[in-house]
């Protein structure tokens, strides 16, 4: 079994549910008392905050890859980012490890292309909405990505940081988000991709009359094959 190298933290939420998702999947495949083996570094999510403006990663591409290389160096056989944005600066770490970065939209296109769905919307924060890191994997598909409208946009993103980053998932919010799937799913959408980790806490696939893809299960599973050798 490979070495997991795990960057959590952003947030803390959803990286419990990487490291409880990879462990299940794995004794579930080894039984016994077998669990992953994980390097878990959790950083502090208020020094991590990803910027809006792709001009200003600079500095946290410079941190994630020092963490990388500390991985790396510790046993990590390859990297996981334990949430969607961080994501946009993949390629830019990637160039300075010798191990592989388990890519989450790579991994959510995969799994698109297999059920032969050619459009879908794709909800994360403002920088997974608007950038193309995301939406260039799915275009390497033929997968068409619908972003919401920029007020949504502004809504989803703020929602992100002021309220699930925090553990809040209100009635209210749930109700905003179905509705702006809804309206997505009235352009042609045939999927919807929570890409950002915590909308699985918020939005489940009985809100939704298209499939849902949830990045968390999708990227764990990528990550558990390549642990695994399959």
């Amino acid at each position: 079994m490979k070495t997991i190298g795990l960057i959590g933290g952003t947030t803390w939420i959803s990286t419990i549910d990487y490291y409880k998702n990879i462990n299940e999947q794995i004794n579930t495949v080894l039984g016994g008392l077998n669990s992953a083996k994980m390097l878990l570094y959790s950083v502090n999510f208020e020094e991590f905050i990803p910027p809006v403006n792709p001009d200003e990663w600079g500095e946290l591409s410079k941190k994630f890859t020092s963490i990388a290389r500390n991985l790396e160096k510790a046993g990590a056989d390859c990297i996981v980012f334990c949430a969607n944005t961080p994501h946009m600066i993949a390629d830019k770490v990637q160039q300075h490890i010798g191990i592989p970065i388990i890519h989450i939209a790579e991994a959510a296109a995969n799994e698109i292309a297999g059920l032969y769905i050619k459009k879908v919307v794709l909800l994360g924060t403002k920088i997974t909405m608007e950038q193309n890191f995301f939406k260039n994997k799915l275009s390497q598909k033929q997968i068409e990505a619908l972003v919401p409208a920029a007020d949504d946009r502004r809504f989803i993103h703020d929602a992100v940081f002021n309220e699930m980053g925090k553990g809040i998932f209100s009635a209210e919010t749930k109700k905003r988000f179905i509705s702006i799937i809804n309206k997505l799913i009235d352009q042609g959408a045939q999927g919807v991709i929570l890409g950002c980790t915590e909308f699985p806490h918020l939005i489940k696939q009985e809100d939704c009359g298209v499939p849902l893809f949830d990045t968390t299960v999708i990227h764990t599973n990528a990550v558990v094959k390549f642990a695994l050798g399959v």
